[in-house]
């Protein structure tokens, strides 16, 4: 099974062309890594990186892409007991049962500022729940996230290199990860 997983923060290249998944299976294969496979077509891709530190196969993948695609991409990576830690760190459970398209995560390469849970609380609607753990930032909507201003400013990248994913994308690519050591 996969041992890491690899979230892309846009792959719109053009106003009309998005990243073929099959392109960007490519692309991570001919960057070094091994077992690719892509879920869903928002670049998410679950891997095998042998014995590569994470910031080694962010640079890798981040490189590749550019110079296979023209444009310039952030790249977040966690190896398996990373990801399977953030799962296991959501504050916001029973949200994510009733509905796991209301439960966004912005996975952070470095963690955001330390006042930034701070600043997110004065933007809360409500019935909207905001939390920082591990340096990532959790957010649970009542309604659809994307009427809130809490999603704009949680995907600003004034908080730093990361990407957003849904409470359902995150579960199945954990599912796909080797069990953490």
């Amino acid at each position: 099974m996969p041992s890491h997983v690899a979230l892309l923060y846009s792959i719109v290249l053009t106003p009309t062309r998005r990243v073929v998944m099959t392109d960007l299976k490519a692309a991570a294969e001919a960057a070094g890594l091994q077992n690719v496979e892509t879920l869903l077509a928002t670049g998410n891709l679950v891997f095998d990186a042998g014995d590569l530190a994470v910031p080694a196969v962010e640079a890798a993948l981040e490189s590749t892409f550019q110079r296979k695609f023209g444009k310039p991409v952030d790249i977040i990576v966690r190896d398996a007991a990373a990801f399977k830690a953030l799962v296991a760190a959501n504050p916001f459970p029973a949200q994510s049962a009733e509905d796991g398209s209301r439960v966004i995560t912005r996975i952070m390469r470095s963690g955001v500022p330390s006042d930034a849970e701070t600043r997110l609380r004065s933007l809360l609607d409500e019935g909207e729940r905001v939390a920082v753990i591990g340096g990532d930032i959790w957010a649970a909507f009542p309604a659809r996230p994307s009427a809130s201003r809490l999603l704009s400013a949680i995907s600003s990248k004034k908080l730093g290199i990361g990407t957003a994913r849904n409470w359902n994308t995150i579960q199945r690519l954990a599912v796909r990860l080797s069990p953490a050591p």
